[in-house]
Parts: structure tokens; C-alpha cells; sequence
């Protein structure tokens, strides 16, 4: 049969080769088709793997379907450059990076690497070295970064899932702007060992895929205790399936309100609360909750980050200033500016927020929020600096606290750009995130409509 990938999700590509209806590698060529057509125009590759990397000879995988990698993570064989070839990617990758070789073990095509926001220190997805990855519903418009090219990949059916990282947004905010789904996960719940690092304090890594089933199938995979990895906590690991279907009567749902959550983009702001409305409708219970204070959340953020990725890179920065981008190195100068007071100021803030969501999660199951507060920007004239300030808004306070976060569609701006909702909830409560996520998907539509590429 010939296969049409951007009409595929994982969940429906798996009942397909369980009937025998296609095979692995008809979905691998359906993906690799879409590339070759559709990768001139949205730049959502940068290292395309014909060979497809995955484990051969095994009956029963779990997931023997095309994944995109976002190019911070090692792969056997391939360069990571991190975005940044002139510092990075000089030799292939020895090993798998851990959540790689999970994926792998699991049965998964590895297609290749995705572009990137160079070192991951930017949302826009302009890259100096390899060019801006373009938006799959406008490519006049920026994806959202720094995991651009996996959601620019998912949104063109390029892929039927990714991986991507989350230090400020990085996973959350590209979703939201092409119109597919990612999670950001409990800090420490999934390894980062051989991740390219931005910030020791607040990477996660996650999945992305086109719908909240198939975001949790890969969590069920790629969620664990590494013994390797400094950041990785050794808490079980919960059966993300076997209650995503239990829907959200009862839930106790917090909508993010007061004046910081409320300066949003007119369309944003009708589409969430359209969202809360939903959330009624299937039994929920809903109260607007005033956490304008999530502000200081953000700005915390913004610091460590900064400062964190100044002192991975310090070498770097001395001595090639100059083979780094505009506005990273900007933003890198800006961190390696910032004082022990700074800093400590910062990591009390953490520990305030995290108190102060802690308390929240008391009261409430789960809150909700825009994921970003405008749709997709132009690429052209736009700032880095300025988006990262801008898209990282409702994002980033989740980093710093470390809390479970996804975002999912919820709507399209009546230019036809997607919108976001944000789900958070309290840590290791990742299930309930896609339970309500996956409650949400299914009474509305927005999971169905493609980009007209």
C-alpha cells in the first residue's frame, strides 16, 4: 500500500504493521519521501540518515517506527554538533546517547538529526550555521526552538515522533508553534548522559509526537533511573497508558490567572479559556487562580540559564567569541557577567517557587496555561533576544521548579497559526499531565488539520 506519513500518528502506524498491512520499512520510506520533498523548504534536517539506525532481527518491538533526533543528542556513528558545527560534530558519536539507545532497543528508525537554536540558547530556530528552520503552517514564520527542526518535522510528517530538550521552553514552546505535542518531564526522570548540556540545573529531555498517546508511548520507553547520569532520580516509573483513558471527571484544575498569564495576544488568551470551558464540559472542576508571582519564576530561570551555558561553554567563549551567533553570544556574555549574588539570588528564588507550587498542588491537580503568549513570529526582523524573553513567559517557571509540563493544540489564530495549552502538574505526576492532555485531544479537533505544504 502506499503510505501517506503525514496522516499517520505512532499509534496508528503500530495497529498498521500489527495487521501486516505495512511493513517497517514502507514507513521508513514514507517518512524519508516526505524529507526529501518538503526538507528544501522547512530546513528541519540537518543530517538526514538514509541507512535508518535501528535494531535488526527482532520480532515484538515496542516501537519500530521512524523517529527524528534533535542534534544535541548523541547517535552512534553520526556527529552532534549541537547546532554549532564549528565547535562540535569534528568526529561521529562513539555511543548512544541513553534515551538513543532506549528508543533503539525499542525497535525505532533513527532518520536523522534535527536543526537546532545554536547550543540550544535561543527559541526562534534561526540558526547561523545551518539557516532558519521554517514553520510548517507559514514559513515566512519561526518554529519555535530550540528543539525546532523535531517539531517542524512531526507537523510535516516527516517523522511519526522525536526527541527533544527543555532548559527553558525548549520542547513546550515549538510544539505550541507548530501545532503538535510535547512534554517536558519531571526534572530527573528522564537521563540526560550524552545530551550535549546548556544547563546542568534545568535540561530535561522528552518526547514530541502529533498526539498525547503517542507523546506517552515514547515516555513509556524513554522514562527511567540512569545510575549514570548525575541528575537522574530513582523514583518508579508509572504505566502512562494504563489510565490515559480515564478522563478528568472530578480533576481539580487550576487556570492561570492575574496580570502576568492575562497580557497574552487577544486569540491566545480566547483559546485557553476555550480550553478551561472544555475541561468543565468532561467534569472537571475549574477555578482561576492569581499566580502572577511565577514572573519572579521565569526571570530565575532566565539567570541560571544564562549562567549555566557561560560556564559549559567558558573555553569556548575566550577563545572563538566570534564563531558563535549574535545573539548566543550575547546572551552567553550576559551569563558569564553574572555575580555569585546574582546567581545565589536566583537559587533562592528556586526554592521559593517550588514551595509555592508545592502548595498549589495541594489544592489543585493540575494548572492550566498558554503555553506561549503570541502564535509564531516572522523570521524576518525578528530578535532573538526579545523572543526568547517573550516565548519563554509561561515556559520557563516550570524549568526552574522542575515540574511535568505539556503542551498540546488548542486552537489556531484566525491567520491559521496553532496555539498552545500548557498542562503542569506536581513532580512525578506525569500521568496525570497525559491523562488530562489526552482527555482534552479527544473532545476537540485540533489534532486533525495538517499544513498545507
Amino acid at each position: 500500500m502506499e503510505t501517506n506519513s503525514a496522516a499517520l500518528t505512532i499509534s496508528s502506524a503500530l495497529t498498521l504493521l500489527h495487521t501486516g498491512e505495512i511493513s517497517v520499512s514502507e514507513l521508513a520510506e514514507a517518512c524519508y519521501f516526505q524529507i526529501e520533498h518538503l526538507n528544501p523548504k522547512l530546513n528541519a534536517f540537518i543530517y538526514v540518515d538514509c541507512a535508518g539506525r535501528r535494531e535488526t532481527g527482532k520480532d515484538g518491538c515496542q516501537l519500530p517506527v521512524p523517529i527524528a533526533i534533535k542534534d544535541l543528542f548523541d547517535v552512534t556513528g553520526l556527529p552532534t554538533t549541537a547546532g554549532s558545527p564549528s565547535f562540535f560534530g569534528k568526529t561521529p558519536a562513539e555511543s548512544n546517547a541513553c534515551v538513543v539507545e532506549k528508543i533503539i532497543t525499542a525497535g525505532a528508525t533513527i532518520l536523522g538529526k534535527t536543526n537546532m537554536h545554536e547550543i540550544a540558547l535561543g527559541v526562534t530556530g534561526v540558526n547561523p550555521h545551518y539557516g532558519a528552520c521554517r514553520n510548517p503552517w507559514d514559513t515566512a514564520r519561526i518554529t519555535g526552538g530550540s528543539s525546532s527542526g523535531s517539531a517542524a518535522a512531526l507537523a510535516a510528517g516527516m517523522c511519526l515522533g522525536a526527541l527533544g530538550t527543555d532548559t527553558g521552553g525548549s520542547i513546550r514552546i515549538p510544539a505550541s508553534l507548530c501545532g503538535v505535542v510535547g512534554l517536558k518531564p519531571t526534572y530527573g526522570r528522564v537521563s540526560l548522559r550524552g545530551v550535549i548540556p546548556l544547563s546542568w540545573n534545568l535540561d530535561h529531555a522528552g518526547p514530541m509526537a502529533r498526539t498525547v498517546r503517542d507523546v506517552a508511548l515514547l515516555m513509556q520507553i524513554i522514562a527511567g533511573y540512569d545510575a549514570l547520569d548525575p541528575a537522574s532520580v530513582d523514583v518508579p516509573v508509572d504505566d502512562y497508558l494504563a489510565h490515559l483513558d480515564d478522563g478528568v471527571t472530578g480533576l481539580r484544575v487550576a487556570l492561570a490567572g492575574g496580570v502576568y498569564f492575562n497580557e497574552t495576544d487577544v486569540e491566545v488568551g480566547d483559546a485557553v479559556q476555550d480550553s478551561a470551558n472544555v475541561f468543565v464540559s468532561l467534569g472537571a472542576q475549574v477555578e482561576e487562580v492569581e499566580i502572577s508571582w511565577a514572573r519572579q519564576a521565569a526571570l530565575a530561570n532566565g539567570v541560571m540559564v544564562q549562567a549555566d551555558a557561560a560556564a559549559f561553554h567558558r573555553e569556548r567563549l575566550a577563545e572563538h567569541p566570534d564563531w558563535f551567533g549574535v545573539d548566543v553570544r550575547q546572551r552567553l556574555q550576559n551569563g558569564a557577567a553574572c555575580t555569585s549574588t546574582e546567581y545565589a539570588l536566583a537559587r533562592r528564588t528556586q526554592s521559593e517557587m517550588r514551595r509555592k507550587f508545592e502548595n498549589l498542588f495541594a489544592d489543585f491537580d493540575i494548572l492550566l496555561t498558554p503555553t506561549t503568549p503570541i502564535p509564531a513570529p516572522l523570521i524576518e526582523g525578528t530578535d532573538a533576544i526579545e523572543q526568547a524573553r517573550r516565548l519563554t513567559r509561561f515556559t520557563a517557571p516550570f524549568n526552574l521548579t522542575g515540574l511535568p509540563a505539556l503542551s498540546l493544540p488548542c486552537g489556531f489564530t484566525s491567520a491559521g497559526l496553532p496555539i498552545g495549552l500548557q498542562i503542569i502538574s506536581r513532580p512525578w505526576a506525569e500521568a496525570q499531565v497525559l491523562r488530562a492532555g489526552n482527555a482534552y485531544e479527544l473532545a476537540t479537533e485540533w489534532r486533525l488539520r495538517e499544513p498545507r505544504l
